[in-house]
Formats: C-alpha cells, structure tokens, sequence
C-alpha cells in the first residue's frame, strides 16, 4: 500500500514541476515563448493560463492528500519512531545531581556484558 502512494507521490511531483515551469511568468514561461496573436481560442495565452492554473490547483491538492496519506501510514507502522524509545526501561537514568555514574542514555545502548558465571574457553 506504502509504495503505490509513494509511486503516486512521485508522479504527482513531477507533473506539478513540469505545470508550474510551464506557467507564464513575467519573463515569459519555458514553453509560451513567442507572440500570442489575436484569438481567444483555448490555446491562446488566456486560456492556456486558465488550464495551468486549474491544473495546478487540482494536482496541489493531490500532492496534499498523498503526503497526509503517507504520514498517516508511517504513523501506522509497527516501527520505534526514535532510538530513545529502543532503550530498554529496566535500565535507571541518573538524575542530573548525580556525578557521571556511567549510567547515561549513551552507555544504555551499548551492548551489555554477560553477568553470570564465567567460564575459562577450552585450549
């Protein structure tokens, strides 16, 4: 499900750069080079305008939604949305009046050692 949002994401983000580089600006945009003449045809300058503008408008809207879709099913996954919150709660925290105990956050991510009895490697 992940992927077909981000598939359309992607696709969304290109057609939406590629609208926008095709708008009129005040230099003239990449692909309204030249004089218009004189019509009013859909292809003239005022209504290739309207339909950039529209297409636009409705594929920000779209971008939008994808973006909240995917949000909310990164939101959804079963995965620590951050390492602190892999640090086993077993393990006590030093309070800040205490000196450096080697009790920190830090040395709580480290691998532990064996506690239990030790037994010598055969030769």
């Amino acid at each position: 499900m992940e992927t077909v949002v981000i598939v359309i994401h992607l696709m969304v983000v290109l057609a939406l750069v590629l609208v926008v580089l095709l708008q009129r600006s005040e230099g003239g945009g990449l692909g309204m080079g030249g004089g218009g003449g004189g019509g009013g045809g859909l292809m003239s300058s005022r209504g290739t305008a309207n339909v950039l503008t529209r297409a636009t408008a409705v594929l920000a809207v779209v971008f939008f939604i994808t973006s909240l879709g995917l949000s909310l099913i990164a939101k959804m996954g079963e995965r620590p949305g951050s390492v602190l919150d892999a640090v086993p709660s077993s393990q006590e925290l030093p309070t800040s009046g205490e000196g450096s105990s080697g009790n920190g956050i830090l040395d709580a991510l480290k691998p532990q050692e064996p506690t239990g009895p030790q037994v010598p490697a055969a030769q």
